[in-house]
């Protein structure tokens, strides 16, 4: 065998361990009692900071994604090369298990087979597939839509076919509330775990009357968005995981964040002229090398990102 086809195979082995070893680890969060908290990131470096932070499952949303790589709101600019780009970067780097929007799956059946083919491919744990009907929309915005009930199962029953094997979690997400209400969005989910999806999720409930009813009135696991600013009360994830919801996600802070701390920086740098005070307290260049895994990229030896030790912080 040449060295070239040597090194691939090597290559193939290594990053089929690390599926793997993602794979063990979301089926045991998904054992586990107690709720998964969880971050949605849109980046690598993002997702490098939860991972070390010490979240044990990331999601990669589209308006996380939309906002970072083209600078444009979630109104379907992103295409699944986008996404199957973006989960490539970021499942390189990581050793949690990250699950992915894929929209309405980028289509009909045969779009939703390739959707979920990719994004496996690419190294997702699992995907977001959702009821909306194109042009579909964020889930907290108005004018939404959604398909019938029917054509959504096929959905889901197309995307559990076309799973790489039954560790890779299908969420099946609908919008029905803001447009038909809490009764048939809980029929819905009814309908979607029928046909094999594994978590349910109901967008946009708007009250926590609301919230109480979902984990109890559905058959299979349930996720919660807890996105500040829309239109669902933000509760304590442990408060979720008491009323029986098994995944609790902040989905957009991270990017909030980002922006919140970049315009501050850049408004100290333009008007004082220096960082020098602004950055006391802040991550340093060495931090940032540390994150990275500078001198062991550096050094050729073996290049783990994740905190072997449990949860610490960037600061010293």
């Amino acid at each position: 065998m040449r060295l070239g086809d040597w090194i691939a195979t090597q290559a193939t082995h290594v990053m089929h361990d690390v599926f793997q070893q993602k794979k063990r680890r979301l089926k045991d969060l998904m054992a586990q009692q107690q709720a998964v908290p969880s971050l949605g990131v849109h980046d690598a470096l993002s997702a490098l900071v939860a991972q070390r932070v010490g979240f044990k499952m990331l999601f990669l949303g589209g308006f996380g994604v939309s906002a970072s790589r083209l600078g444009l709101p979630d109104l379907n600019f992103l295409g699944l090369r986008d996404m199957e780009q973006a989960v490539g970067d970021l499942t390189a780097v990581l050793e949690v298990p990250l699950i992915v929007d894929a929209d309405t799956g980028h289509g009909d059946l045969p779009h939703v087979r390739r959707t979920v083919q990719r994004l496996a491919a690419a190294g997702a744990s699992g995907i977001l597939l959702e009821d909306q009907r194109f042009p579909k929309r964020c889930g907290h915005f108005a004018g939404k839509e959604v398909i019938p009930v029917e054509s959504m199962m096929d959905k889901v029953r197309v995307a559990v076919e076309a799973r790489p094997d039954e560790g890779f979690l299908i969420v099946a997400r609908t919008d029905a509330r803001a447009c038909h209400g809490l009764d048939d969005a809980l029929e819905r989910i009814g309908a979607y775990a029928r046909c094999g999806a594994d978590v349910g999720f109901v967008e946009a409930p708007q009250s926590v009357e609301e919230l109480k009813r979902i984990p109890l009135e559905t058959p299979i696991p349930q996720m919660a968005n807890m996105l500040l600013g829309g239109v669902t009360p933000i509760l304590n994830w442990r408060e979720l995981e008491h009323m029986g919801f098994k995944w609790v996600v902040s989905p957009v802070e991270t990017l909030a964040v980002c922006m919140s701390a970049m315009q501050a920086m850049m408004t100290t740098f333009l008007q004082e002229g220096s960082l020098e005070n602004f950055m006391q307290s802040k991550a340093t260049l060495g931090d940032l090398k540390d994150l990275l895994a500078l001198e062991r990229w550096q050094s050729g030896a073996s290049v783990d990102q994740a905190s072997d030790t449990g949860p610490h912080t960037l600061l010293p």
